[in-house]
Order: structure tokens, then sequence, then C-alpha cells
């Protein structure tokens, strides 16, 4: 008797945990992500954007041997009590340029969490929920289409968003 793995959905998760002194400067991507929402362009490449890319990319391809680049990369704010719509970033028309990951890391988030929708052969429309907190990440299959809730009463949530393509 044998068995193989078709298919798998994986999703990565944990901490960006950088060396001392080298720490993520997350106000300073908040702003990049707010400069670029209101000049209506697209989002800058910084110093700051580039630890948190490099950390990603680096550590995925050490420990999973998964190889990528990033495709494109924004910032949202999320309103106190405000859930996103359902979101893909995949163009079903255009398989081709649409990225194989979506990550989104918290650049200060409270009470944030994520849904992740997913099809388990006949078990379908399933999800996985996952919070999202500061200096935390979160990547899975762009395929997969996902929601964010902002579940506190008070405050923005900003989340980075960095889509990825294999290389």
């Amino acid at each position: 008797m044998h068995k193989i793995v078709l298919t798998e959905i994986p999703i990565y998760y944990g901490d960006v945990s950088m060396p001392e002194n080298f720490e993520i400067q997350r106000g300073s991507l908040i702003l990049d992500g707010v400069k670029a929402e209101l000049s209506n362009s697209k989002f800058k490449f910084s110093r700051e954007w580039d630890m948190l890319d490099t950390y990603i990319r680096e550590h995925l391809k050490i420990k999973y041997k998964l190889s990528i680049g990033n495709k494109d990369t924004w910032v949202d704010a999320y309103k106190p009590g405000q859930t996103s719509q359902p979101i893909i970033n995949v163009n079903p028309v255009d398989l081709l340029n649409s990225p194989d990951f979506t990550m989104l890391y918290g650049l200060k988030t409270d009470e944030c969490s994520v849904r992740i929708y997913y099809d388990d052969n006949r078990g379908k429309g399933r999800s996985w929920d996952i919070d999202l907190t500061d200096n935390k990440f979160i990547m899975f299959p762009s395929t997969c289409m996902y929601h964010l809730q902002n579940n506190q009463t008070h405050n923005l949530n900003y989340v980075q968003t960095i889509t990825y393509e294999f290389i």
C-alpha cells in the first residue's frame, strides 16, 4: 500500500524576531503606507520594508526550502469594530501573473483576527482563525480567501500585506 499527498495548504506564522539593534520600526512602515495611500501611488521601497521582506524570505528559504520573491505590498488600516470584505489576492482570469502567497504583518494591531477559508476535499468552505498581533506574520496561499476583523473599539489596526511569487 502506498500514499502520496497531491496537495496541501501550508500556513506559515510566527514572530518576526530581528537581531538586537535591528528591530523593524513599524511606525515608519505605517507612515510609508499612509503616504502611498494619500498620494495614490505604489508603496515605496524603504529600509524597514526591506528588513521585513528579507527576514520572511530568508527564514522560509532556510527552514522550509521555499524560494519566493515579492510581487506587491501595501498597508491597510482597519477601523475599530471593522471587518474587511472577503479578500482573495489571485486573479482567476490571470493566474500566471497572480501571486502565489499572501503575507500579513501586524504593524500596529490590537485584538485583530484573521479568518482563512479553504476546502478540504469534500469539506468545502472550511476556515481557520488566527490572531494577528504586533510584529507577527501570517502567510498562506493567495488562492485562499480571507478577511480581517478589528475586534476592539478604540484604535485603528494597521496591517502590512506583501504578496509573493515562487522563484
